[in-house]
C-alpha cells in the first residue's frame, strides 16, 4: 500500500508545473496500477504499517481514484483562467491522499483521523472556487455538522479502547449495548451519508460548490459514511437489532419526502444534490439490515451513485458554463441546440432512476430484497421510492432538454472531445460493471 502514498506524494512537484495534462496522464497511469492489484476476494491484501486492502477498501479507493482523475478532466476552466490552477491541483493531491489513507487504514482511529483530514481539502475547494458569495456559509455548514458528529465518536472510541484493548478491525470483538454509544459512534456516518434529518448541510454545499467540489462529494466522500457503517456495525450487532429499525423507517420515509423535494427544485444541482439524499438513504438502509445481501447491494448502490451523480454534476456544469445559470427555467430546449449533450443527459438520467443495464438497477434489486426480507411493510415505501425515483429522473430530463428555447442565449459551443470523454468515463464503467457484478460482492 505505501507504494501508492509514495506515488501521490511524488505527484505534488508535478502539480507546480502548471501542467494538468500532464498530471491527468499520472493520475490515470497510477488508477491503472491500483486496477492491476485487484483484490477479489474479503481477505486482507497489501499489509504494510496501519494499512491493508480489502475488497470494501479497494473500490472505495478506485472509486476515489477514478473520481478525481475525472475531477481534474472536468475543471479546465480554471486552467484556462489561471484561477489559483497549481493550489487547485495541489488541493485534489492532497485530498486523495487523505481518502486513500482513510479506505485503507485498518485501525479504528487512524480511520478516524483521516476521516476528519479528508475534510479540510473539500472546505477549501468550495470557499476557494466556489461560485456564490453563499459558499462560506455552505462550508461552514459541512464543517459543524461533520465536526459535532464526530467528537463524540472520538470519546467512545477511546472509551472502547479501554474495554478492547485493540482498534484494529479484525479484532472488534467487544459488543456495545447502550444505545448512547450506538448514537454517539454512528451519527458522524449518518450526517456524512447523509440521513434525513442531518441532511441540510449536503444540498448547500453541492450547491454552493465547483464541478469540483460536488464531484469528489457526490462521488466518494459520501461513501466515507457508508464504509465507516459497514466497518463499525459489527460493535452493535445484537444492540442493532432492536435500534436499526428505527434508521431504516427514518432513511426509508426520509427519502420518500426528499422524492418529493426534488419535483419542486429550479436548481438542477439542488435537484441532483437531494437525489443523492434518496438514493444514499436506500443505501444506509441495506447496511443497517445487518444482512449479506444488504451489505453487497450497499457497496454496489455506492459505486453505482459515485458514478452516476458525478456524471449528472458534470452535465449541470457544462450546460451553467454556456447558459450562465443552473436554473430550469432558464435552461430549457436543450436538445435543439446541443443534441449530442442531450443523449449523456437521457443516458446518466436513465441510470439515475436504476434502469437497465445500469450498476445501480442491480444494487436496487438487491437493496429490496434486504429490506423485504427484514420487513414485508418496507415494500410500501420502497415502491414510493422506486417511482419518485423515476419521476423525478424524467423531471430532470424533460424539462432541461424540451421546451422552447430561452431567447437571451445567442451563441455558444456544443461540446469539446473533452467533455465527450468526461461524460464517457463515467457512464461507461456505470454500465459495464453489471457485466461483472459478483465482483462486488462481499463474498464469503
Amino acid at each position: 500500500m505505501m507504494k501508492f502514498v509514495l506515488m501521490l506524494f511524488m505527484m505534488m512537484p508535478l502539480v507546480f508545473l502548471n501542467e494538468f495534462w500532464l498530471v491527468q496522464f499520472m493520475w490515470m497511469l497510477i488508477t491503472f496500477f491500483f486496477m492491476l492489484s485487484f483484490s477479489f476476494n474479503y481477505m486482507y491484501m497489501y499489509i504494510s504499517y496501519f494499512m491493508g486492502l480489502d475488497l470494501i477498501s479497494y473500490l472505495m479507493i478506485l472509486l476515489s481514484f477514478w473520481v478525481c482523475s475525472l475531477m481534474i478532466l472536468a475543471s479546465q476552466k480554471i486552467l484556462y483562467t489561471n484561477f489559483w490552477s497549481r493550489f487547485f491541483m495541489f488541493m485534489i493531491v492532497c485530498l486523495m491522499l487523505s481518502l486513500l489513507l482513510a479506505f485503507s487504514s485498518l485501525n479504528l482511529f487512524m480511520f478516524y483521523i483521516f476521516f476528519e483530514v479528508s475534510l479540510l481539502p473539500t472546505l477549501m475547494l468550495i470557499v476557494g472556487w466556489g461560485y456564490q458569495p453563499e459558499r462560506l456559509q455552505a462550508g461552514i455548514y459541512m464543517l459543524f455538522y461533520t465536526v459535532l458528529g464526530s467528537l463524540p465518536m472520538m470519546i467512545v472510541i477511546f472509551y472502547y479502547y479501554s474495554l478492547n484493548n485493540s482498534l484494529d478491525f479484525n479484532f472488534l470483538s467487544v459488543e456495545l449495548n447502550e444505545g448512547v454509544f450506538y448514537l454517539c459512534m454512528n451519527m458522524v456516518f449518518f450526517i456524512k451519508i447523509p440521513l434525513f434529518f442531518v441532511h441540510l448541510w449536503l444540498p448547500k454545499a453541492h450547491v454552493e460548490a465547483p464541478v469540483s467540489g460536488s464531484m469528489i462529494l457526490a462521488g466518494v466522500l459520501l461513501k466515507l459514511g457508508g464504509y465507516g457503517l459497514m466497518r463499525i456495525m459489527v460493535i452493535f450487532l445484537s444492540l442493532g437489532v432492536s435500534m436499526n429499525y428505527f434508521f431504516i423507517s427514518l432513511s426509508m420515509v426520509g427519502g420518500v419526502i426528499v422524492s418529493l423535494i426534488c419535483l419542486r427544485q429550479s436548481d438542477i444541482k439542488s435537484l441532483i444534490a437531494y437525489s443523492s439524499v434518496a438514493h444514499m438513504g436506500l443505501a444506509v438502509s441495506g447496511i443497517l439490515t445487518l444482512s449479506y445481501w444488504g451489505m453487497s447491494g450497499a457497496l454496489m448502490m455506492m459505486i453505482a451513485h459515485g458514478l452516476c451523480s458525478s456524471g449528472l454534476f458534470c452535465l449541470a456544469n457544462l450546460s451553467y458554463e454556456r447558459v450562465g445559470s443552473r436554473s430550469l427555467y432558464l435552461n430549457k430546449g436543450m436538445i435543439n441546440i446541443i443534441p449530442s449533450l442531450s443523449l449523456w443527459w437521457f443516458l446518466l438520467s436513465s441510470s439515475n432512476m436504476a434502469a437497465p443495464p445500469s450498476l445501480n438497477l442491480m444494487g436496487e434489486i438487491m437493496l429490496i430484497n434486504s429490506l423485504l426480507s427484514y420487513d414485508i411493510l418496507n415494500m410500501v415505501i420502497l415502491m414510493l421510492l422506486s417511482f419518485f425515483g423515476a419521476v423525478y429522473s424524467l423531471y430532470l430530463y424533460s424539462f432541461s432538454q424540451h421546451g422552447k428555447v430561452y431567447t437571451g442565449l445567442y451563441a455558444f459551443s456544443s461540446g469539446y472531445y473533452r467533455e465527450y470523454l468526461l461524460m464517457m468515463l463515467h457512464w461507461l464503467p456505470l454500465n459495464i460493471l453489471i457485466l461483472k457484478g459478483e465482483l462486488m460482492c462481499i463474498c464469503l
